[in-house]
């Protein structure tokens, strides 16, 4: 759901067509200019070019018009079809006679009289501008001033009135009447630049009231073809294009016609700039170029005249580089409408990107769950490569411009919660594990369960173990001294530092049973040392106990009663272990004849007055500790015998005096034991009384001192192998 609200709002974002949403996009197309700009041709369109150089041969800017007219009239003379210029001649020459003859005034009567009868450099340029294919320029203003406008030739529209093209203007900056007038063409030399100021499209025509004005490339190329007038489609007039009325759907000057926005802006793709096609000004004036005659290859190019000189302040930037002269933008827009080479954004283009960001989104939306965050990235990175690579081919290819931004934003927005919203997700799962585990581990097991829930494996696996069973002697007796709540804060007493001691020694509390607690190592994560832990931890629930005897009593508002004593019984061996239980309800436990045993052993603990008892198996893995083999023991149901130990203490305790001597007095009292010589056996256990006693095991002894009695008066048979049968759990 979360991924298709990112769909929702990217697809809403994109069909509202919010202005400056659209600068990703106009950056890619940017992209694919630099890296494909189009191939140049020669369009019989060439740049006459007022540069650095121009400037500092023939003078100051602005030229005499004298110079102007020089300059058109070898252009004529050349053959050029048309002569646009890139400047509006919209004040009269500074240095005509009829100018300077003011400037001298009374000074000089004659001399200014003289100069007031010569004719003025503007007539001087109007003569050439007559005599020649010159295209004029204008500036389209939004401020009132000189409204009249009176164009050499119509725009026929056929359609509604194209309202979409740029309007709002309310006055011009033309030229002088008598250049105007003297011109075979009038054009709006004004250049719309992105938000960015990056100029991507040339308008090739304005609306000045209910008045077409052709772009200067329009009107260029309508001189050049001597053509009557420019023909406007809309898009209720093509009888192709569905859309609004008054939509721009393409501008025709004479034979060539060339696709617009519905602003009638043309989409340019630039070419590099390319020597032969700009000719610096003053090689046509001085007529000294490299090659000879600089006017050569003139004939029949459409001639444009612009200014590149940095003062002169007419440089654009485009997507292909900065500091480019205005003039260029009309000569490439008339080359392109020559050759009918077009970028073009087809009106399909926007319902196609907006299918693309639903239909992707949506799929993503429902896949990227199921597939992870790897899976996940692979696969959008794969959707970003065959949406890039796809608006590439139409670029290259068909020249049309697709845009890549808005499907591969919805893919990286999608991926990117999803991927957020998965991180989050783990994290809950991680904590929902740290609740349900950290009552039953200790913390470093739930921090790596949480870090690796793989190691996590639920439902059923057989394991090596080592379970304990503790339970407290007497139980039902105390229970019957005390309230039901006074019982429970007993146990709670007990309990809680009891699991604190399991889950330090990084056991595994399986669950209480009454005063019981059954718990395990090795599961759910391997511990390598758990027979090791299991044995520390039974050790040290017992002398916990010890202190817990003289404290608690002493604190206020706990129940204890007096010398409260344990019995735990520890076994290893294969268990399953995992989620059991019902389809309603699971515990995480484990079973198994070796979960049997360790209860069975918990109850010898009583018989043999022990305060831990463990058998052969895990004896076998506590090399070091201090053991002391008690009795071969077939417990409650079950018929193979097992060797039982009492676990007496750690390391420590095995390397005192006193241990090691009572093992050694201790094996030597079984070997007459099981060799039936009943006189040996029972001299041991008078000798040693004192040894057990101080090691707490006096009850074992008088065990052995009844059972020799009993083997006294009823002798067992020869091959008796010294198994005791128990008869109690």
């Amino acid at each position: 759901m979360a991924g298709l609200l990112i769909v929702a709002l990217v697809a809403i974002l994109q069909f509202a067509n919010i202005p400056a949403t659209d600068r990703p996009g106009m950056a890619v197309f940017d992209t694919y200019q630099r890296a494909a700009p189009r191939p140049y041709e020669d369009a019989a369109v060439r740049v006459i070019d007022i540069d650095e150089e121009s400037i500092a041969r023939i003078g100051q800017w602005p030229w005499p018009r004298t110079e102007i007219a020089k300059l058109t009239d070898r252009l004529a003379e050349a053959g050029a079809a048309a002569i646009a210029f890139d400047i509006v001649f919209s004040e009269a020459d500074r240095t005509s006679p009829e100018q300077i003859a003011r400037q001298i005034g009374g000074s000089d009567p004659a001399l200014a009289a003289t100069l007031a009868s010569l004719p003025s450099n503007d007539e001087r340029l109007a003569d050439s501008f007559a005599l020649s294919p010159v295209v004029n320029g204008l500036f389209l203003v939004r401020d009132e001033r000189n409204t009249e406008l009176e164009l050499p030739s119509g725009m026929a529209i056929f359609g509604s009135s194209p309202t979409e093209a740029p309007t709002g203007f309310r006055g011009t900056v033309q030229p002088l009447p008598i250049l105007r007038e003297a011109s075979a063409g009038l054009g709006s030399l004004s250049i719309d630049k992105d938000v960015d100021g990056v100029v991507r499209k040339a308008p090739l025509l304005f609306l000045y009231g209910d008045q077409a004005v052709p772009a200067l490339s329009v009107e260029a190329l309508r001189v050049a073809q001597q053509a009557e007038s420019t023909m406007i489609r809309t898009s209720d007039g093509s009888g192709e294009t569905p859309g609004a009325a008054g939509a721009v759907v393409s501008v025709q000057a004479g034979q060539f016609t060339a696709p617009t926005t519905a602003q009638g802006e043309l989409w340019l793709h630039y070419t590099d700039n390319v020597p032969g096609r700009t000719i610096p000004a003053w090689e046509i004036l001085e007529g000294t170029g490299g090659s000879g005659d600089s006017a050569e290859g003139i004939e029949g190019q459409i001639v444009f005249v612009g200014a590149s000189a940095v003062g002169l302040r007419d440089l654009v930037t485009t997507p292909l580089a900065g500091q480019v002269p205005g003039v260029m933008v009309h000569a490439q827009a008339a080359e392109q409408m020559i050759l009918g080479v077009y970028l073009t954004r087809p009106d399909w283009a926007r319902g196609l990107e907006l299918l693309v960001v639903i239909v992707l989104g949506v799929v993503l939306s429902v896949l990227l769950p199921k597939l992870g965050a790897l899976p996940g990235a692979i696969v959008g990175l794969a959707g970003i490569g065959v949406i890039a690579a796809g608006s590439w081919a139409a670029f290259s290819s068909l020249g049309y411009l697709l845009d890549p931004t808005f499907p591969i934003t919805v893919i990286v927005l999608v991926y990117g919660l999803q991927t957020l919203l998965g991180f989050y997700q783990e994290e809950r799962q991680r904590s929902y594990i740290r609740n349900a585990f950290d009552r039953y581990l200790s913390p470093e097991m739930v921090r790596q369960i949480a870090a690796n829930p793989d190691k996590l494996e639920l439902g059923g696996e057989e394991r090596e173990m080592t379970v304990l069973f503790c339970d407290i002697r007497g139980f039902s007796r105390i229970s019957e001294q005390y309230e039901p709540q006074e019982v429970i804060n007993f146990l709670t007493g007990f309990l809680t530092p009891m699991c604190d001691i399991l889950l330090g020694h990084k056991g595994t509390v399986d669950k209480f049973i009454g005063d019981a607690i059954l718990a395990f190592w090795n599961a759910p994560l391997d511990d390598p040392d758990q027979f090791k832990n299991g044995a520390r931890a039974a050790l040290a629930m017992n002398a916990a106990l010890a202190e817990l005897n003289q404290t608690m009593p002493a604190k206020n508002g706990q129940v204890w009663p007096d010398d409260v004593q344990i019995g735990i019984g520890l076994n290893a061996g294969l268990c399953c272990v995992g989620n059991m239980g019902s389809q309603q309800r699971l515990s995480y436990s484990l079973i198994g004849d070796t979960v049997n045993i360790a209860s069975r052993f918990e109850g010898l603990t009583k018989q043999y007055g022990v305060a831990i008892l463990i058998g052969s198996a895990l004896a076998d893995q506590l090399d070091g500790f201090a053991l002391l083999e008690l009795d071969r023991v077939k417990v409650v149901g079950r018929d193979a015998p097992d060797t039982i130990f009492a676990l007496i203490g750690d390391e420590t305790v095995a390397g005192c005096d006193q241990h090691q001597m009572l093992s050694e007095q201790h094996r030597e009292f079984l070997s007459a034991y099981r060799s039936q010589k009943w006189a040996d056996a029972k001299r041991f256990l008078t000798d040693n009384a004192v040894s057990y006693e101080a090691a707490g095991l006096g009850k074992l002894r008088q065990i052995m001192m009844a059972r020799i009695a009993e083997l006294q008066k009823v002798p067992p048979p020869p091959t008796w192998d010294g198994v005791f049968q128990a008869t109690e759990k």
